[in-house]
């Protein structure tokens, strides 16, 4: 498997420190507020490079933090903390705004598919881990305390900018909203490992010290979440391109500074997606998330499609119509897909077999082009193979690509199947998905219905008055449209 890897430049094999296993680690939400579907698609890109990895028979052990204290509103480590503006926003405690948006969080990822991580870890758990990298980390004069507060040394490094040698724009004054001046610095580029009350009184998450009473800086997390779950080489990092400079640059330089050794080998970053006006956030236009999605009457597995039919390396601009044109293509797969005969007993020619799998294993090793793994499923649909290897090389594919193909087929079957009451003038008559068509007592409420809908046509609303209170006494609800009448029992 070739891949990007940010911290290069380069696409390269994929190469594990330990063959057969892969440690990856997930930068997660910080959970002050729904996701936005711009954060999700990361998630979503993230989770098809697991799933195949796990495919391709190597077992992935993955973690994820949760920032629940620490993530300031400025990349200088300036600004409020974003959970204690939660907490505001709402009149809430942090710690009330932080399990309610968790949960949140993987409620939109169950929604989309999204595997939750096997580790998973809130930051305020993991108080005396981040102490004791930062004692180590001034013990080996990588640090040093200032203003009450303790700052990683920059100047200590010898290439301080690993992803971008252009983003120390980033951090002058001035240049962006929120970047404050911190006098307490030795150089611009250096980061906070550890806030105390000298700074942000109204904080309310705080823990005793070496350095007084305060709290961590966001950077120092991940690295010790990270180095105490998965060990001291990591395999692949993974995150939103937001998050390179500077999150990353900084995990990287305290993370080698404590360990003293290269700490991870592959870093793998998903591009934005953006509007028309730019780049999706909480604070500019309407706030898409996946409820208003579901609001709006897109599955939520759309969304997933409209983001694997594009690459995780290029910005994804968002629109409605490029959403409505997911769903087509969604609803047609669907469709050909329910065509199949899931009951063909056939056994597929290997060969054959062999020749699709390698067009989708083609596509996702080169650089996770998910685009050709989506081509392959119609590979499958358009050959010559039996209906049975059909099926099986979909629900295959369907373990990477998660978008529940052969479940929503066989909803789609079943959907087909209790509309097969039509007369010749195309009325429609739908009952509950377990009814049996051919049962008696399906029959006798089908032949009430046809009387009622005759009698409607013949202008006798007396007789179909009566039918439909025959219907009621028999516990049967039902419900007139323009395309027939859809029944269900009490």
């Amino acid at each position: 498997m070739k891949l990007y890897n940010s911290l290069t430049r380069e696409r390269e094999e994929f190469i594990t420190h330990e063959e057969g296993k892969c440690t990856m680690y997930t930068c997660g939400p910080t959970v002050y507020h729904f996701a936005h579907i711009g954060n999700l698609r990361s998630y979503i890109m993230e989770d098809i490079l697991e799933k195949y990895l796990n495919y391709s028979g190597i077992h992935v052990k993955r973690c994820m933090n949760i920032t629940d204290v620490g993530h300031l509103t400025s990349d200088a480590d300036t600004g409020e903390d974003k959970m204690l503006k939660g907490a505001k926003r709402e009149h809430k405690s942090v710690m009330e705004i932080a399990k309610y948006y968790t949960d949140a969080f993987f409620k939109d990822c169950e929604k989309l598919n999204i595997k939750k991580p096997e580790i998973v870890v809130p930051a305020t758990s993991c108080i005396d881990d981040f102490i004791e990298m930062v004692e180590v980390l001034i013990n080996k004069g990588f640090a040093y305390t200032a203003g009450g507060n303790v700052y990683f040394d920059t100047s200590k490094l010898d290439d301080y900018y690993v992803f971008n040698r252009h983003d120390a724009e980033n951090l002058e004054v001035g240049v962006r909203e929120g970047v404050e001046e911190d006098t307490s610095k030795k150089n611009k580029t250096d980061f906070v490992l550890w806030f105390t009350k000298s700074k942000f009184d109204d904080q309310e998450l705080k823990w005793e010290s070496p350095w007084g009473l305060g709290y961590p800086g966001w950077h120092i997390e991940c690295s010790s979440i990270s180095l105490k779950y998965l060990g001291e080489y990591l395999d692949i990092h993974c995150g939103g391109i937001d998050n390179a400079f500077p999150h990353h640059t900084n995990e990287i330089a305290q993370s080698e500074a404590y360990l003293g050794h290269k700490w991870c080998s592959h870093w793998f970053h998903v591009l934005h997606l953006n509007t028309s006006s730019g780049k999706m956030s909480k604070s500019s236009g309407e706030f898409l998330t996946v409820s208003l999605l579901e609001e709006k009457g897109y599955d939520p597995l759309v969304y997933r499609l409209f983001c694997l039919q594009s690459h995780y390396r290029k910005s994804l601009v968002f629109s409605w119509e490029g959403l409505d044109g997911a769903k087509t293509a969604f609803n047609k797969l669907i469709s050909k897909i329910s065509s199949l005969n899931f009951e063909d007993k056939s056994v597929p020619d290997e060969v054959k077999m062999n020749e699709l799998r390698d067009k989708f294993k083609q596509g996702l090793d080169n650089d996770l082009l998910t685009s050709l793994a989506i081509t392959a499923l119609y590979d499958v649909l358009k050959s010559d193979l039996c209906d049975a290897g059909k099926v099986s090389l979909i629900e295959e594919f369907d373990s990477v690509l998660s978008l529940d193909l052969i479940k929503k087929a066989k909803e789609l079957k079943e959907q087909n199947k209790q509309a097969s009451s039509v007369s010749s003038s195309g009325f429609v008559i739908t009952g509950p998905s377990a009814a049996d068509p051919d049962s008696d007592e399906v029959k006798k409420i089908t032949d009430i219905i046809m009387k009622r809908y005759e009698a409607k046509k013949a202008k006798d609303y007396a007789l179909a008055d009566t039918l439909r209170q025959t219907l009621t006494d028999m516990g049967i609800t039902i419900k007139d449209s323009k395309e027939g009448v859809t029944w269900t029992k009490d």
